[in-house]
């Protein structure tokens, strides 16, 4: 059972257009965002999240993106595990995002 909400890229990409400011983190690999990553994501890797715990605010909602859903919803899982309340996983990742 997820520990965590999620979003789809549609409903991402509105609230987007809408002018809100999203908590966005990008948990890809460096050669991964060089391709390219959503305006205003914060680039932390999957590997150095519990390094940079003190980056990622614990009371706000904050989106996790990846390639395709996966690192993203491991992320939410692990930061629920401590936790954060409001993480969000960004379903079918860069992938979708990249079909819109």
């Amino acid at each position: 059972m997820n520990t965590y909400d999620t979003t789809t890229v549609e409903q991402l990409k509105a609230r987007l257009d809408a002018g809100e400011k999203l908590n966005l983190i990008d948990v890809r690999e460096d050669e991964e965002v060089a391709a390219g990553m959503i305006p205003g994501a914060k680039h932390i890797r999957l590997g150095t999240l519990p390094d940079r715990l003190s980056e990622i605010p614990k009371d706000e909602e904050v989106i996790f993106i990846c390639r395709s859903g996966g690192r993203s919803g491991r992320a939410c899982e692990y930061l629920s595990e401590l936790g954060y309340g409001r993480t969000v996983n960004m379903v079918g990742g860069m992938l979708a995002w990249n079909e819109l």
